[in-house]
């Protein structure tokens, strides 16, 4: 991931004079809450991270859920087949085989995507490494995980509240790397208590 979308994020609230922001991201916009808030706090009152991933790759100590063959196999069948791709791996990320409904809605979403901008997506977001930016976070943040999932697994959500100064988390009891759709009610609830905090 480059510098470009924390900037995005800068720019609307400097546009819009925002202040006392509650960012809340999901996978991969977590990383870019962390990186507009990291550059400019005065404008955040908190961040959400809603299963995050600073990388997914596993190093040394470090176990994002990835090896480096995983994540170019992974991509290498994206290139190949984008719709095959998206059939197998939407269940996957949401998880809760039970509920086949969940993972139709998330492969409709991916083949609506344009297969060019999935791409660079994905690379952009699999080959990312934002670890050494989560100590430089100074704002109230809340990191939100699943109890099961195979994209950010729950030892990467320990990782990022041990790296952010003052974070706190909450583990939901639910399955899946999409859990304000597999688990909407117990997301709202974490991210509402985590809003209505004494400042």
């Amino acid at each position: 991931m480059d510098r470009h979308p924390p900037v995005d994020v800068l720019d609307i609230c400097r546009e819009l004079e925002l202040t006392e922001v509650t960012f809340v991201g999901h996978s991969v916009a977590s990383m870019i809450g962390v990186l507009a808030a990291a550059r400019e706090p005065e404008r955040f009152a908190g961040l959400v991270l809603l299963v995050p991933s600073p990388c997914y790759i596993d190093d040394r100590e470090y176990r994002g859920g990835f090896s480096r063959d995983d994540i170019e196999e992974l991509l290498k069948s994206l290139d190949s087949n984008y719709l095959g791709w998206s059939a197998r791996m939407a269940p996957v990320i949401m998880g809760n085989p039970e509920r086949p409904e969940l993972g139709e809605e998330l492969t409709n979403s991916f083949c609506r995507t344009d297969p060019a901008f999935a791409r660079s997506f994905a690379r952009a977001t699999f080959l990312s490494g934002h670890r050494a930016d989560l100590s430089a976070v100074t704002v109230p943040t809340l990191v939100v995980d699943c109890r099961q999932d195979a994209i950010a697994p729950p030892q990467v959500g320990r990782y990022v509240t041990a790296q952010i100064p003052g974070s706190t988390q909450v583990t939901l009891d639910a399955t899946g790397h999409c859990p304000q759709l597999s688990a909407p009610e117990a997301t709202v609830q974490a991210i509402a208590a985590f809003s209505r905090r004494p400042r």
